[in-house]
């Protein structure tokens, strides 16, 4: 994924996740390193992917804590 994840770009990624996710069982990584911005539409929907198995990864500091909960988060870096 890359540039901001606003608006249109919201569910054209909840399209294809569900498409991939849900019709398969195919687990699911999204890297994050070039995602510069998500709006709360997008946060709501990177929290509800990854709540169904979708890991993400890289994210960058500012979005790792708009996307953590309660109970620590769970991102993965790259190394």
């Amino acid at each position: 994924m890359e540039g901001r994840l606003t608006g249109r770009s919201v569910e054209e990624l909840r399209q294809s996740c569900d498409t991939q996710v849900l019709g398969s069982g195919v687990r699911l990584t999204l890297d994050m390193a070039d995602v510069s911005f998500a709006h709360a539409a997008g946060i709501d929907l990177l929290r509800n992917l990854r709540s169904r198995y979708v890991s993400l990864l890289n994210p960058s500091p500012f979005l790792a804590i708009q996307l953590e909960d309660h109970e620590g988060g769970g991102f993965t870096r790259a190394t």
